[in-house]
Formats: C-alpha cells, sequence, structure tokens
C-alpha cells in the first residue's frame, strides 16, 4: 500500500538531508521517483541540504497540480513510484490534497519534508494539511539544539540579528544570515522570552554559564509585554 508520509522538525534538524538519503535509498533498489521543493536556499529547482548536497528538482508554484504532473508522466510511458516533496510548508493545502489523492488513487508513496510552524509559532496552512492527511507523521530524531544547549523546538525570525514576532508568514532567509532576514531555532523558553545567539542577553547569559550555575533566575529575563 502506498503511504503518505510527513517529515517534520524544526530547521537544522535534517529534513532535506533525509530527503536526499531517502530519493537514493529508492532509486537503488530501482525504483523512479520526482523530487518537488519550493523556495529552496540554493535557488529555484534545487533541493540542498546544510551539508553540501543537493540534486536538482521540481519548483513548486502556486499552479502546479500534483495530480497532472504524475499522470502525464504515466502518459508519456514513464514510471513514477514516489515523489520526494521539500519545504512542504511553503505548499498550498489544495496541494496537500494533491499529494493525497496521487497517494489513494494512482498508488505512488509520497515522502513530504517540512517545518510544522512559522516564527510566530502559527502552523504553515500545507503542513497543518498534511497532518490532517497523512497516514503518518514522523518527528526526526536528529535534534536541533539550541544557543543554551536545550531541544530547540520553535524557529525564530531575525532583522539584523533581533527576534521578531510580526511580519508575513514566508519570508526567505537563511540560518546564517549576516545583517538582514535570518532564522534560528530556540527551545520554548528563549523563545517566549525573544532571547536569541545574537542578543545581548544571550551572549552575557552564555558567558556566565559553567558547569555548577544556578538555574536562570527568571527575573532577569521578564517576559516581554503581551501583545492584544
Amino acid at each position: 500500500m502506498a503511504e503518505l508520509v510527513f517529515f517534520s522538525g524544526t530547521m537544522d534538524c535534517g529534513k532535506s538531508t533525509l530527503a536526499l538519503q531517502m530519493d537514493h535509498n529508492h532509486r537503488q533498489r530501482g525504483r523512479r521517483g520526482l523530487i518537488f521543493t519550493k523556495l529552496d536556499r540554493a535557488g529555484a529547482s534545487t533541493l540542498s541540504s546544510r551539508l553540501g548536497l543537493s540534486t536538482d528538482a521540481i519548483e513548486v508554484t502556486d499552479q502546479l497540480d500534483f495530480w497532472d504532473v504524475v499522470a502525464d508522466e504515466r502518459m508519456a510511458g514513464r514510471r513514477v513510484d514516489y515523489l520526494i516533496c521539500d519545504e512542504v510548508q511553503f505548499f498550498s493545502p489544495v496541494q496537500a490534497e494533491q499529494l493525497a489523492r496521487v497517494v489513494d488513487e494512482l498508488g505512488v508513496d509520497v515522502f513530504a519534508f517540512g517545518i510544522t510552524a512559522d516564527f510566530r509559532t502559527r502552523l504553515f496552512p500545507g503542513s497543518q494539511r498534511l497532518i490532517e492527511l497523512a497516514d503518518r507523521v514522523q518527528v526526526l530524531q536528529v535534534e536541533a539544539l539550541c544557543w543554551c544547549g536545550a531541544r530547540a523546538t520553535h524557529n525564530a525570525r531575525t532583522i539584523n540579528g533581533v527576534m521578531v514576532i510580526e511580519g508575513e508568514q514566508v519570508v526567505v532567509g537563511d540560518t546564517d544570515a549576516g545583517d538582514t532576514v535570518g532564522y534560528e531555532v530556540l527551545c520554548r523558553r528563549h523563545h517566549m522570552r525573544r532571547m536569541t545567539a545574537y542578543s545581548q542577553e544571550a551572549l552575557v547569559r552564555t558567558a556566565a554559564l559553567a558547569a555548577d550555575a544556578l538555574p536562570f533566575d527568571l527575573a532577569a529575563c521578564a517576559l516581554p509585554p503581551r501583545i492584544s
């Protein structure tokens, strides 16, 4: 039975690396697949990982219909056994439904990889629909780490190194961005307190950490004012 599997996690947890590895494994067993991505850090029509690996891919536009793509391939006599879909958080809910239809009616495995929530801790619409439809949702086991060393669970957007919680949901950036738009993974505590590795408070706190240090004094980093 074909499956729709959604592999999720924060940034830096190896989603794109796993996507490339899965494509390699299936091709080694004689299966033929198609690779899709959207807004990859390396540019259009490329699936890349932070380890430096990359491959050609089909760029997903708002108009792309996965059913039509697979049907056209089969009508041309080309076998399609599976789809690798990266950056699926940028797909539309309708495209997530198309992927489910490809699985159910064409018997094609779909392996989807993406971030669940945005920098505001809100679900991406595409990811939400995949969670609702997937046969399996698998959280990746490679844990990204917050600057404090704790497991990172949230994605943060920074502008000139300062964390922001407002703005468009989709703005392309990277985790090694310099003085413009960047992204960083944080634990929930520091995401809620807007303390990034690049903020002065975080740097001071990091310097003070030691093996015998006492737990954080929460009064020293009070919660930011609540936004109505």
